[in-house]
Formats: structure tokens, C-alpha cells, sequence
């Protein structure tokens, strides 16, 4: 706060005559806004305020000086955030004085920054569906630049940026308002924006106070004596802290009050008149002269301030309307902090004694006690203040007077029930309660102090002895009469609001939990709102529920999720524990499909600080392990067709190929999927996942392995999973060429037919038939034989797998996968005897009874032990395509092996 002693000082009030033309339009009445009121010709719920980003001074405020501690209270609204509308002269006398300091909303649609780029914007958005929204959307993107730019460094700057993002979208949305005026969605969002901006504003400035004190000595300072109301109460904000902060929170409903006036311009030219109850006066001398006749209505005979009281009788009707019409404009000037305008405004209309009255509030202050000068300085504040605060008192208890001038003088006086009357909105109650708490708290330590005046005692003991605290006053607030501001009390930024004012952060997030488990969605801009609040608070280090800050952050990376905003995922994602974040990040890029997006998804996980390998192995993971099935023997019925879900198994393991140095890890998940392809017989979903690996990912692993190490094997993990691909290559080059071999072979040329009692030229076209037959047949045969040859060899790559068999580790000293291990042994059981009955079939068919019955000694050797792969099912249908072989040699002349038998 500006403790500056030129605030301290009277402001100097010019007799200025209104021109006639300020009278000619003084005809256009324009009503003056409550502070309930919502804006004209906008249908909202809630009233729409644009929020300015300072807060004006008010009372107790102006009156400190500074003292040992930082003085400068204001100065925790930030420096350089002056508002526009406010930074020009204040001096009464301009002639366009009221149009710089109140512009009209309209005025700036004549302004040259007003016109082709806005114009060409909002014709944009209108042709949207909900064009706030679509207005408002960049939000998202623009919070999240702020928060990287300043989170890490100067987290005030970040709030201020914040206000100033929100504010920005508050004109964007007014001037489509304006336009169109049928958007209730568009006003309703305008509002939202203003609540948020309004609660960054209060944040801001509470925070930094609480900050600061938080860094300062915890020494208390040691209170002065001294002669002056002035020092007494500066030292009391400079050691109260809830004093301080209480004086701040109706800076901060000032300020909103102070944007709400809105264009005052109109109401000033009306009051613009010097001559005090001019119609009653007017007609007072038509009664003297004579000229009244006939007009019977009683009126006031003397003009003083108290005659309508004293006499009982009535004003002119005109000036009855425009005294009420003024002095709710003089109240809402005082609600707006702006008090000194109120005193302006007194005095253009005539009633500078009104004016007089609404000095007397500050605080005595004779610099001349202490100074020890020669020179005298101007002596400051209302050496009878005691006097002037009990008769503002009685004033405000006089039901006879108007309802707004006795809230005038009740907010001067600290009375609450009459300042209460006209607050409409919660906002005015608030402002209410934390007004006469701060001057009841001044008022007790001038009275401590011993210099308070004997006429204070005059005031009500419950004032004089009230016991007010923050909590005490939102106690009050839920026990109030007034529906509105009942409602409005449940309102989601009421109840942030409420909780920063106490700074109860816990039951803040306690209602933020109870927000997001509620039946109804919360809207985006609020859960935006919320996110960022909590991230704040991390920050500076408070001490937070973290499962709720986790929820809070769940649900909007949910809903940035559902609003495809890519590029904003991963920041968020990176704010959660980290074990939680590479699930969560996970989950998402399930759902990205879209290739050309996948590798900027890890790009920005990657500048997030996310785990990119655990985050792709997760997902590989997830999508492998879903919907699987055991590794059990199957019939023959068995569905081997690739399925949609097979799909996505498929090119999930794109996810690891986009980084070669997940190269060993995209082997390793490869193979896990084909394990479960192979064993539901689906070859060619396994060939689809085979196809994805890169030819080279085993080079690559192994020229990154030497990068990082020239002297020590490669990982036992990394061998063993080489090992297992090379074994599930040499079983899908099998099955491949069983597949050729069994298609060729069942495509045998069709030997023609000759047609019986055929005639000389058929006969000839038969045997050119024949002869074309026999050649292709040969051609059949021998590529039959070729084929034959081909998964003759490849089958017994298979069986007679190098270094201990197929799908069995070389390598021993790994950490123990039991799944891997029970999978690999079960796939030696499904496969390796299906490999042989396939080399069976292959061999029985072609007539290789001696190459089938040699199969035998294979399948029984100790070196390869293939036996006990076998079931006793298998070993029995085995030994039965034996038999049939060697019966088949006997039939031939040979013996049952196939050798030529012996005389």
C-alpha cells in the first residue's frame, strides 16, 4: 500500500459552472449500475465485471506511513500493473475529464485499434458454435508458455502474467458480448474469466505479503510511543499481519467494485450542477413572489442539510429522486474505494458540505511533535474524529434517512447492520464484513493506545469490544438472510476465494476433491484454473495433500486428453510423481493412432522429463498383455485369423522404433508378442510383428553396446533375447515354406483325358495335350523337389537348433523371468511337435519312408532331447506315422528301415 503523505491531504475541490451543453445532454439518463447489477442486454446467471489489476487505496490504508517494515502494502499488487482507465490526471477541471477516466464500453468501437484486425477476429469466432470458447481456447496453451517461463524463477511475475492473459480474453469476449448478445454460453464464459482474473488479483496480492513475512525477522517490533492516531496505527499494520491482510481484501473487492462503475460519464453530467435542491428552492421563491398559486404541496421552508428532518416535511419530488439517485452513486464511489471522487461529485452538485462530511475519517497527525523543527508542517487528519465518528454512527441509525446515506456513513463509522441493508451481492457483504473488522481492529488500538477521544465511548459496547477474525466473518456470511448471497457463496470461485482469504489450503483442496468426484463436470476453464493454483502452490514450497494435487492434475491432463491438445499433455503429465506420470503418459498414447503424431508425442514427453523408455515399454506392455490367452495345447479349431485387437499388438511396437537406442528393448517386446502369437497358431499376425523389426536392430545393439563398453560381453538380457528372435525367424522360415511346399503340392497339373472313339484330329490335339502335361509336370516335379528340400531344411533348423535347441537361453546369469521361462518351454511343447508332424507330412508324401524313420532317431537322441517335448498323445500318433512308413518300405521289398534286405 501508497502510504504517501500526499494522500493524507485534502483534496482540493475548484467551483466549476457546468457548460450548457453538459446540461443538454444531462437529459440522457443512464441509470447507475449497483454493484449487483448484471451488464444490460447480456443474459448470464452471474454478473460479468471486468476486473482492473490494481486495487485502489481505501481509508486506513491511505493514512500509514511507512515504518520499519516494508510500508509499501500496495506495492504487493506488483509493480507497473497500472490500469489504462486510470492512469490520467484526476483533476475535475479538464473538460473531458470524465471521459479519460470513465470511457465508455461503446467509445472503443470508434477507436483506430478497434477495426480491421478485431473486426476480421470476431467475424471469425461468430461463426462458431460456441465462439467463447473458441475464443478462450488458446488459454490453454498460453497458461501453460507462462508457467514454463516463470515457474522456476518468479512465480509472482507468473500471477501476473496470468491476470494478464485473463484479461485479455475478458475484452475479446466483451467486445463479442456487445455484438451479439444472444450468446448466454459466451457471456458465461466472460464471466468465469473475470471471477479467475479476480482471484489471481487476490492471490497475488495476499501471497505476497505472506511471502514476505515468511522471509522477515519473527522478531515483533517493539511498539513506539508516541502522540499521533496515525503512527499508532501505522505501526499496527506494520506488525498485524491479519490486519494487513484484511485491509488488503477490500482493496481487492474495491477494485471490483471500481471496474463495475463502468461508464460514469452520463451519471456526472446529470449531478453536474451547483445549486442544492434546486426545485425546491425554485419553488420556495415562486411562493414568495406570488407566482405559486394553487400549488398547496408542503414543503421544507429552509434549505440547511437538516431541514427535511427538522420540519418534517418533504423536498421538491425532483430533488427527492435525485438526492436518492445521488447518494447510491455516492455509495457505490465509496464501495469502489474511490472516495475522493465521491467528494468531487458532492461538490459539483452543490453539497459540499456532504463532502466535508466524508473527511473525517482520517487519522490526526501533528508532525510538528516530534520533529523538532523550526519550520511548522501542515498538521493532518480530524483532530475530533471521535466526534465525527459517533454523529456518522447516529446517522447511520437514523431510519428517517435514506438507506444508502445511512451506508454511507455506516461503512465510515464501522456500523454493520445499516452498511449491510444495501449489499446485494457477496462481494458487497464480504467487502462489509472486512471493512468494519479492519476498523473496529484500528479502532480497539487507538483505545489501547490511550489516545482515543472521550465521545468514543459513546459507541456501542458489542463495536467497542467485538472480537472479529477472518473465520468469524465467512460464519457470519453463511448465516445470512440474503438468498443471493447465499447462493452465491457456493459459487466454485467464492469458495477459492474464501479459502486464500484464510489461507486454508486444506479445505480448499478438500472441496477441490469434492468438486471432482461430483456428479457434474466441472467446466474447463475452472479446472485450467485450478490446476495452475495448485502448481503455484508447489512452487512456493507449501506444504499440499498430495493425492488431491494428484486428482487435480489427473483430471485436466483427462481433459486435455479429450480435447486433443498434444502439445500440452506431456508438460502436465511431467508435474505427477514420476512412477504415476509413465502410467499416465502411458495410457494416452494408447489411444494416439495417427503415425505422424507418435513421434512428436515422445518428443515432448522427452522435453517434459518423462521417461520415454519406460514410458513405450508401459505401453507395449499394456497393449501386449490385453485380451491375452494361456499357452495351453489347442484342437485344431483353433480361430488363426489376426483379429483388430491382433492390429493393434501389432503396430504398438512402432512405439519402440522410433529411438534406436530402444532398439534391444523393441527385440525384447517383439518377441513377447510372437510367444503369444505362436502359440494360438497366428503365423501371420507373428510375420506382421517379425516384418516391423528393423534388419539391423541386432548390429545395433551391438555397436551400442561397444560405444559404452570394448571389454565386457554383451547384457546376458540382450543375448538371450537376440537368440530367442533368431529362434522364432528360423520357426516362421519353416512354416513358410511348409506353407509353398503344401501349396504347390496341391496344385498338381490335371492329366487330360482322352475322349473315347475319338477321331484323327482330336486324337492328335490329345496327344499335344498329353505332351504339354508331361512338360508341365516335370516343371511341378521339380520345383516340388526343390520346395521339398527347402522345408526339409528349414524344419531341421528348427528341431536341430544350435547351442541347446530351440527357444532355449544360452546365456543363464540373467535376472529370472518365470513368464518368459514357462512361455518359452510351453512353445518347445506346441511347436517343436508340430514342427515334426509337419516334417512327417512333408516326407511321407514325397515317399521319403527311410528319411522319415531316420526322423525317429532324431526325435529319441540325448543330444537334442526332443522327446521330451512330447506328449504321451504325440509320441503315440509318432510312432504311428513310423509304422506307416515302414510298412510302406516292406511293401517295397526293403526291410522296415528301408535297407535292402539280406539273403
Amino acid at each position: 500500500m501508497d502510504w504517501s503523505q500526499d494522500e493524507l491531504l485534502s483534496p482540493i475541490i475548484r467551483d466549476t459552472e457546468v457548460t450548457k451543453a453538459a446540461r443538454r445532454r444531462s437529459s440522457k439518463k443512464v441509470a447507475f449500475p449497483s454493484p449487483g447489477n448484471s451488464t444490460p442486454g447480456v443474459a448470464m446467471v452471474t454478473p460479468a465485471r471486468p476486473l482492473l489489476r490494481n486495487t485502489p487505496g481505501s481509508l486506513f490504508r491511505q493514512t500509514v506511513r511507512s515504518g520499519l517494515r516494508n510500508p509499501d502494502v500496495s506495492a504487493i499488487f506488483g509493480p507497473g500493473i497500472k490500469t489504462p482507465r486510470f492512469s490520467h490526471s484526476m483533476n475535475l477541471d479538464d473538460s473531458d475529464w470524465t471521459n479519460s477516466l470513465y470511457p465508455s464500453p461503446m467509445s472503443r468501437l470508434d477507436d483506430t485499434s478497434f477495426t480491421e484486425d478485431v473486426t476480421n477476429l470476431s467475424s471469425a469466432l461468430l461463426k462458431e458454435d460456441d465462439p467463447g470458447e473458441a475464443a478462450a481456447g488458446s488459454l490453454f496453451s498460453e497458461f501453460l508458455a507462462s508457467f514454463q517461463r516463470y515457474s522456476s524463477s518468479a512465480v509472482f511475475e507468473l500471477l501476473e502474467d496470468y491476470q494478464a492473459l485473463c484479461q485479455d480474453k475478458v475484452e475479446t469476449l466483451q467486445r463479442l458480448v456487445m455484438r451479439t448478445g444472444q450468446y448466454s454460453k459466451t457471456a458465461g464464459v466472460k464471466w468465469l474469466l473475470q471471477q479467475e482474473n479476480a482471484t489471481w488479483r487476490l492471490i497475488s496480492s495476499l501471497y505476497r505479503d505472506r511471502v514476505q513475512s515468511a522471509l522477515e525477522d519473527e522478531m515483533l517490533l517493539d511498539t513506539v510511543p508516541c502522540d499521533s492516531e496515525k503512527v499508532v496505527v501505522d505501526q499496527l499494520f506494520q506488525r498485524d499481519c491479519v490486519v494487513r491482510q484484511s485491509q488488503l481484501v477490500v482493496d481487492w473487492l474495491e477494485s471490483i467494485a471500481k471496474d463495475q462503475i463502468g461508464d460514469f460519464s452520463d451519471n456526472i453530467e446529470y449531478y453536474a450542477k451547483n445549486v442544492y435542491w434546486e426545485n425546491t428552492l425554485h419553488a420556495l421563491k415562486l411562493r414568495r413572489t406570488g407566482g405559486g398559486v394553487g400549488f398547496n404541496v408542503p414543503l421544507v421552508t429552509e434549505l440547511d442539510p437538516d431541514a427535511p428532518i427538522r420540519q418534517q416535511r418533504p423536498l421538491a419530488d425532483l430533488d427527492k429522486q435525485d438526492d436518492a439517485r445521488l447518494l447510491k452513486n455516492l455509495f457505490n464511489l465509496i464501495r469502489a474505494g474511490m472516495i475522493d471522487e465521491a467528494q468531487r461529485l458532492c461538490k459539483r452538485c452543490g453539497q459540499a458540505w456532504r463532502a466535508a462530511t466524508l473527511e473525517g475519517w482520517k487519522l490526526y497527525h501533528d508532525p510538528n511533535m516530534t520533529s523538532g523543527g523550526l519550520e511548522l508542517q501542515s498538521v493532518e487528519g480530524n483532530p475530533n474524529r471521535g466526534i465525527w465518528k459517533i454523529c456518522c454512527w447516529r446517522m447511520a441509525e437514523e431510519e428517517q434517512l435514506n438507506r444508502y446515506e445511512r451506508a454511507i456513513y455506516a461503512g465510515l463509522s464501522g456500523n454493520l447492520k445499516p452498511l449491510l441493508a444495501v449489499c446485494e451481492s457477496w462481494e458487497d457483504s464480504v467487502w462489509a464484513y472486512f471493512r468494519v473488522m479492519v476498523d473496529t481492529l484500528v479502532e480497539q488500538e487507538v483505545t489501547s493506545s490511550g489516545m482515543a477521544h472521550q465521545e468514543v465511548d459513546s459507541l456501542p459496547r458489542e463495536y467497542l469490544q467485538s472480537n472479529w477474525t477472518m473465520e468469524k466473518v465467512f460464519e457470519e456470511l453463511q448465516a445470512t438472510e440474503s438468498k443471493r448471497v447465499l447462493e452465491e457463496t457456493k459459487e466454485h470461485y467464492h469458495l477459492i476465494q474464501k479459502f486464500v482469504i484464510l489461507g486454508d489450503l486444506d479445505g480448499l483442496l478438500e472441496e477441490f476433491s469434492d468438486w471432482l468426484t461430483g456428479s457434474k463436470p466441472l467446466p474447463s476453464h475452472l479446472l485450467r484454473f485450478m490446476t495452475h493454483l495448485v502448481l503455484f502452490y508447489r512452487c512456493l514450497g507449501m506444504a499440499l495433500k498430495e493425492e488431491v494435487c494428484v486428482d487435480v492434475l489427473k483430471a485436466y491432463i483427462s481433459l486435455l486428453i479429450a480435447e486433443g491438445q498434444t502439445e500440452l499433455i506431456a508438460s502436465y503429465v511431467g508435474q505427477l510423481p514420476m512412477e504415476l506420470a509413465t502410467a499416465q503418459y502411458a495410457a494416452y498414447l494408447e489411444g494416439v493412432g495417427q503415425p505422424g503424431l507418435r513421434p512428436r508425442c515422445l518428443q515432448l514427453a522427452a522435453e517434459a522429463g518423462l521417461d520415454v523408455a519406460a514410458v513405450t515399454k508401459l505401453v507395449v506392455e499394456t497393449v501386449r498383455e490385453r485380451g491375452s490367452s494361456d499357452f495351453t495345447h489347442h484342437d485344431l479349431t483353433l480361430e488363426t485369423t489376426t483379429t483388430q485387437e491382433d492390429q493393434k499388438k501389432i503396430g504398438v511396437i512402432d512405439w519402440l522404433l522410433f529411438d534406436p537406442a530402444h532398439r534391444a528393448e523393441a527385440l525384447k517386446q517383439s518377441n513377447a508378442i510372437m510367444r503369444k502369437f505362436l502359440a494360438l497358431q497366428k503365423h501371420d499376425a507373428a510375420k506382421a510383428v517379425f516384418s516391423k523389426v528393423p534388419e539391423d536392430s541386432m548390429r545395433e545393439i551391438y555397436r551400442q553396446w561397444e560405444g559404452l563398453s570394448q571389454d565386457t560381453a554383451l547384457p546376458a538380457e540382450d543375448e538371450n533375447a537376440i537368440r530367442e528372435h533368431l529362434c522364432i525367424r528360423a520357426y516362421l522360415e519353416a512354416h513358410e515354406a511348409f506353407s509353398d511346399w503344401f501349396s504347390h503340392s496341391s496344385s498338381t497339373p490335371q492329366k487330360p483325358t482322352p475322349a473315347p472313339q475319338a477321331k484323327f484330329t482330336e486324337r492328335v490335339a490329345n496327344e499335344m495335350r498329353e505332351q504339354e502335361y508331361q512338360a508341365d509336370y516335370d516343371i511341378w516335379l521339380g520345383r516340388l523337389e526343390a520346395l521339398t528340400e527347402d522345408v526339409k531344411e528349414r524344419i531341421y533348423n528348427v528341431l536341430l537348433f544350435v547351442d541347446g535347441g530351440w527357444m532355449v537361453d544360452s546365456r543363464e546369469d540373467v535376472v529370472e523371468d518365470s513368464e518368459r521361462s514357462h512361455q518359452m518351454a510351453l512353445l518347445r511343447s506346441l511347436c517343436l511337435p508340430r514342427m515334426t508332424f509337419l516334417l512327417l507330412s512333408v516326407l511321407q508324401t514325397s515317399s521319403r519312408h527311410q528319411e522319415t524313420l531316420r526322423l525317429a532317431d532324431i526325435v529319441a537322441s540325448d543330444q537334442h532331447r526332443l522327446y521330451e517335448v512330447f506328449s504321451k498323445e504325440d509320441l503315440k500318433r509318432f510312432l504311428q506315422k513310423m509304422r506307416e512308413s515302414s510298412m510302406n518300405l516292406l511293401d517295397r521289398g526293403l526291410d522296415p528301415l528301408g535297407y535292402d534286405l539280406q539273403p
